[in-house]
């Protein structure tokens, strides 16, 4: 009988111990994710853009609803300088989320990308008005000199073809990228279509820019976690559910619309 009750007693003892590590765990989750820094792209409205230290637009709004409807508590935008940068404060761990992002296998070493995108980025070829230049497949852009903003890719398959095939070169910003194509540094422009009329509506080059028709590629945009942020594992499944709500009911459309509006009132 002694035997009996010293068994039962270790074996309470060791049910207690799991219990108590279960619950420390489950406590120190919920601590980790009760505030996200999130950035994304500084210039590219409706997207996102920079204000005061922040970040504003469509997608900032998106990710803090979705995140604040999974019970965190605070979330920051974060404006880290540049595109380049903020993909830098990812793969450090000083962001927990960026959004607006293209996937690629280079990004995908330092990141989880949620599925399903949440939107389509179409891409343009921008040249100068009054040039004769015809864009109609991605070998017309051969012979010629090419501009992009620093940081920027475009799927797995046209990085590579930018770098085997074309004389492409990178600017500090995408107001760099236009002047460096009206001073006829470059032939063409390669920038998101969304952003790249806004910036040029923005620096007055509608009378001095041409968007060529015909775009180069329509890419899927994408919300990534850190692979060190400590929120992931816990929020994947609730933002993964929130992008296809939101896709799904049109509330993406509708905050670009109002991104849109904001951006120019």
């Amino acid at each position: 009988m002694k035997l009996l009750n010293e068994r039962l007693l270790m074996m309470r003892r060791y049910l207690l111990t799991i219990l108590i590590t279960l619950s420390l765990t489950h406590i120190a989750q919920a601590q980790q994710c009760k505030g996200l820094v999130i950035t994304g792209h500084p210039a590219y409205p409706p997207v996102a853009w920079a204000a005061d230290g922040k970040l504003q637009g469509s997608s900032v709004t998106l990710v803090s609803n979705i995140a604040k409807g999974l019970g965190v508590e605070k979330v920051t935008s974060m404006d880290f300088g540049s595109w380049e940068k903020a993909q830098q404060a990812i793969r450090d761990g000083r962001a927990d989320i960026i959004f607006g992002i293209y996937k690629n296998p280079a990004r995908a070493e330092y990141m989880h990308y949620i599925e399903p995108p949440y939107m389509l980025d179409p891409v343009s070829i921008v040249i100068r008005k009054g040039d004769n230049f015809k864009f109609t497949q991605w070998s017309d852009l051969k012979g010629h000199r090419g501009v992009t903003n620093l940081g920027e890719s475009y799927g797995s398959q046209f990085d590579a073809y930018i770098k085997i095939d074309l004389n492409v070169v990178r600017s500090n910003g995408i107001d760099q990228a236009f002047a460096q194509l009206l001073n006829k540094q470059a032939d063409y422009l390669i920038i998101g279509t969304y952003p790249g009329k806004l910036e040029a509506k923005k620096l007055n080059l509608d009378s001095k820019v041409v968007f060529l028709p015909k775009s180069v590629l329509t890419a899927d945009m994408y919300i990534a976690f850190s692979k060190k942020s400590k929120c992931y594992s816990q929020l994947e499944k609730g933002f993964t559910e929130g992008i296809k709500k939101a896709v799904a009911s049109g509330e993406v459309n509708q905050l670009i619309e109002s991104a849109n509006q904001q951006f120019y009132k």
